[in-house]
């Protein structure tokens, strides 16, 4: 286990959403998954307790806690996408796969996981500052998911 490991709250599906996440991303896998070794107030001896698990190159670990603590965007998984092609993969295989949109490229998976689809042009055009910023910017505010041919449009002031 790494030294700093993120640890991810799940009702009861922390196995199914890390299976998800390492047939959907790539540089992502499970790992050891570790069962109750009796009774807690979620569940029973024997359920999957703990499973370890990467996303895209980060570390993380899942906790079957039940139903008590909940999601929200105060958490998120940004992945920087390189195309629209990319973009659209990952969009529709968390959006179509129980999720649900939200805006400016955040959507959340059927488990309540927020993730921040985000194409490289975007996250360049607002390093970039200024009126392209602005542009960009003004441009991402209209979107659910991220249009990259508005967005680099945008860019050049077109």
């Amino acid at each position: 286990m790494s030294k700093n490991t993120i640890c991810i709250w799940y009702d009861k599906d922390a196995e199914a959403a890390a299976r998800f996440y390492a047939e959907t991303f790539p540089d992502s896998s499970v790992g050891a998954i570790t069962r109750a070794p009796g009774d807690y107030p979620s569940g029973s001896q024997g359920d999957v307790l703990v499973v370890e698990f990467t996303v895209a190159g980060i570390p993380c670990i899942g906790l079957n806690g039940g139903p008590t603590f909940k999601h929200s965007e105060a958490f998120s998984f940004q992945i920087a996408t390189d195309d629209q092609e990319e973009t659209d993969r990952y969009w529709n295989a968390i959006v179509g796969n129980g999720g649900q949109e939200s805006e400016c490229g955040w959507c959340k998976d059927r488990w309540g996981i927020s993730w921040q689809i985000t194409p490289r042009t975007l996250l360049e055009a607002l390093a970039a500052g200024g009126g392209e910023a602005k542009r960009a910017f003004a441009a991402m505010m209209t979107m659910k998911k991220i249009d990259v041919a508005t967005i680099e449009a945008a860019r050049r002031g077109d």
